[in-house]
């Protein structure tokens, strides 16, 4: 059978896991990405179980322990800076799990697939025809195309799901947050915690990352009719109506918001779909199941984009089979961590003082319960 071609739309963490192992499996891989290189914004992010087999598999593990941060604690401050609680990071992930910058995830991960696969920065898809043999392509910039198969992991605000699937408001859920992120200017800090700041229905952390810090801003809020993700002026606005009055280093870091650049802000949200292909159209990562901020996004975009390369690769003749396949088995990953968001947001961003203090106090006790549970021996299953 002749090499199928694969048009992959994201080059975050699902695309060029994608473009690696499709690669692997027979097939022809070019990834699309809107922006013209690779990003540089967002929170550090986790990989860790089902990703870090699939890392190591990809031969890249040292890479991405080099490129690790160097968090050891999340602290809990007050308006005044004093620590009202703290959390181990080993107490938060397992042995094995590894916390690196976006930005150089989604690097190593290129460098692992630009040998394998076709690239294409500062282009996006705008139009999707879909017939038996194949899939035509109409691009922003470039010349169309035909594809064998089309894969938006092209993130929350996928093109692909909208031009194949539908309205992005008919399967994306506001869970009540917003997030936005920020690199912060200035040398290396030396701080090796989190440092997070609260007060009712918000919160603000500064993560060291490695040296360079970034604040995030975390806060409660409804849905924001006709909300754009790429509207800066409009997220510098909701920044600072929604901590006005806070303490700690707010009033700073609001100060950098007010000139940055590299200001993100987007809602946290639940993607949800009855299915997640249509002929030969499917998605990966966020664009079919994002649980944005609290939900191991990215380790769900590695182990989910192995998952559909390997289906793909087992049945070539019949990708609706093994889109059924890889769904089935992704699915089980997901959606308990679909239903965990309101619990990490209670956690992350309690809505009352009591709820605030609740959390401190919680905090107080992890130590305990972890050191009773490594002390006494699990009951035989």
């Amino acid at each position: 059978m002749t090499e199928q071609t694969v048009l992959i739309s994201g080059a975050g963490v699902a695309g060029p896991t994608l473009a690696y192992w499709l690669a692997r499996a027979g097939y022809r891989p070019t990834v699309v990405e809107r922006a013209a290189g690779l990003r540089s914004s967002g929170s550090p992010v986790d990989v860790r179980g089902p990703a870090s087999r699939v890392a190591d598999r990809m031969g890249i593990t040292a890479k991405l322990r080099e490129a690790s941060t160097s968090a050891t604690a999340l602290n809990f401050v007050d308006d005044a800076g004093r620590r009202t609680g703290r959390i181990p990071m080993r107490l938060l992930g397992a042995d094995g799990d590894i916390e690196l910058p976006r930005t150089d995830l989604a690097a190593i991960l290129h460098d692992a697939a630009r040998e394998h696969a076709e690239f294409v920065f500062h282009d996006s898809i705008t139009e999707l025809h879909e017939d038996a043999g194949g899939v035509d392509v109409t691009f922003e910039r470039g010349a169309p195309r035909r594809f064998d198969l089309v894969i938006g992991a092209d993130g929350l605000h996928s093109a692909v799901r909208r031009l194949a699937f539908g309205p992005e408001q008919a399967f994306v859920e506001h869970v009540g947050v917003y997030i936005a992120t920020l690199p912060l200017a200035g040398p290396p800090s030396g701080a090796t915690a989190i440092e997070m700041y609260n007060s009712p229905g918000r919160a603000v952390a500064v993560h060291p990352s490695r040296g360079h810090g970034i604040a995030a801003f975390m806060f409660r809020g409804d849905a924001v009719p006709g909300f754009d993700h790429r509207d800066t002026e409009l997220h510098r606005r909701m920044l600072e109506e929604a901590y006005e009055g806070a303490g700690w280093r707010v009033p700073e870091l609001l100060e950098q918001v007010r000139t940055a650049d590299d200001l993100y802000l987007d809602s946290v949200s639940r993607v949800r779909m009855d299915h997640w292909s249509k002929g030969r159209i499917v998605l990966a990562g966020d664009a079919a199941s994002c649980v944005s901020l609290f939900g191991d996004g990215s380790t769900l975009a590695m182990a989910g984009a192995h998952t559909l390369a390997e289906e793909l690769g087992r049945t070539p003749e019949d990708p609706a089979a093994a889109f059924r396949r890889y769904e089935t088995a992704h699915r089980k990953l997901v959606e308990p961590k679909q239903r965990a968001v309101s619990t990490a947001a209670a956690l992350l961003i309690p809505a009352t003082r009591g709820g605030l203090a609740a959390r401190n106090f919680g905090t107080r006790l992890l130590p305990i319960v972890s050191a009773a549970r490594r002390l006494v021996p699990a009951r035989a299953a």
